[in-house]
């Protein structure tokens, strides 16, 4: 169950009790402002908390480094490496800001950060539907264990940052910490930068279905003629979301959210999501129709401009043009590297395939003023 972090409704009195599971039924995109309490977990899994054991080495060679993870029970723990590339440069005095990218990295990146590339994949296969329980999470939380393939990614991220927090001589800021990747790694990211408070900024590549767009939106674009990749789909081609997921995805509108909560979560934190319209399974009404509903949330904090969106096209699949680098960059600079910039970004090019995107259809909430 995805919950928002906003202020909590009225309290329940003591001689009352809360259902463990409230009915829900909804066309239209869940209100993010509304907490449901049901106790029910709907697509991520089961996310375990830091395990008892967690120790790391580093070592460094010039402007490469290399962080060893040790993870696990007293009983059964698995070791895994990132290598780490540094600047040029001494690092400043809290340490470089650093940018964790899934499976490698994929964007530009102004001077001054460091990146570690994140084996995802070792941490949890994600091939096919023969891949569901393998990897090296699997190996500590067993073949059964609830989480799904990107529940288990976010685990591993939580560990690196554990031990760069013990690991002062790698001279990483552990309070600037930027989750990246593309396609289906940029799923993951997005999943990390909800699920992984200590994210500072969170910059999902065209992350498609099961990352920035809306499930409720996907299946309203396939069902007007687009080809997409929807929820019914998606879980057949991997396993990305947890086996409870298949129980909602004939009948989407009983999930008590979607997409935009899930964005919603990364708030009040910075995030900065990209997509592709020249790739229609990428679902580009989706992608914007979502984003624009989840950024209500940071509207009503006012902090809109922590929150950007760009849709454009012209390019490959997780390529990036040059041309939108003035926008990663002000994000990089201002939330990575405390520099001014302007950060208000929120655009896409409408090439959706015919299909029309009317708000009103979608929305039916009033955003609030939060302090």
């Amino acid at each position: 169950m995805i919950f928002i972090p906003f202020p909590a409704l009225p309290a329940i009195p003591a001689s009352c009790s809360t259902p463990s599971e409230i009915p829900f039924n909804d066309d239209k995109l869940p209100d993010p402002f509304l907490f449901n309490n049901g106790a029910k977990g709907y697509e991520a899994g089961t996310l375990p908390p830091k395990p008892p054991q967690v120790s790391s080495t580093f070592t460094q060679s010039g402007l490469t480094g290399n962080l060893t993870v040790t993870a696990g029970f007293p009983d059964n723990t698995i070791t895994f490496s990132s290598p780490i590339k540094f600047p040029n440069g001494t690092a400043p005095r809290a340490g470089w800001p650093l940018i964790i990218a899934y499976d490698g990295l994929s964007i530009p990146i102004p001077d001054g950060i460091a990146v570690l590339t994140y084996a995802n994949s070792a941490m949890a296969q994600q091939n096919d539907q023969s891949s569901r329980g393998v990897g090296l999470f699997f190996d500590v939380y067993g073949q059964n264990a609830t989480a799904s393939s990107m529940t288990a990614w976010v685990w591993g991220v939580s560990r690196i940052i554990d031990s760069l927090e013990s690991t002062p001589n790698a001279q990483i800021n552990t309070n600037k910490i930027a989750v990246t990747g593309c396609s289906r790694d940029g799923k993951g990211a997005l999943m990390a930068g909800a699920f992984e408070e200590r994210i500072a900024l969170t910059i999902p590549q065209e992350s498609g279905s099961g990352g920035d767009t809306c499930w409720r939106l996907s299946k309203f674009e396939q069902d007007s003629g687009d080809v997409v990749q929807q929820a019914t789909e998606i879980v057949q081609e991997n396993v990305w979301f947890s086996t409870n997921f298949d129980n909602f995805v004939f009948n989407i509108s009983l999930l008590p959210y979607d997409h935009h909560s899930l964005a919603a979560l990364v708030a009040p934190r910075p995030l900065l999501s990209y997509e592709n319209t020249d790739v229609e399974w990428l679902s580009p009404l989706s992608a914007f129709g979502c984003m624009t509903a989840a950024h209500t949330v940071w509207e009503s904090m006012g902090i809109a401009d922590s929150h950007g969106f760009v849709q454009v096209g012209n390019h490959s699949h997780c390529a990036f043009p040059s041309d939108l680098n003035p926008t990663l960059f002000a994000f990089l600079d201002k939330f990575l590297l405390d520099e001014e910039a302007n950060t208000t970004v929120f655009e896409t090019n409408g090439a959706f395939n015919g299909t029309v995107w009317n708000p009103a259809q979608w929305i039916n909430w009033t955003t609030p003023r939060l302090v």
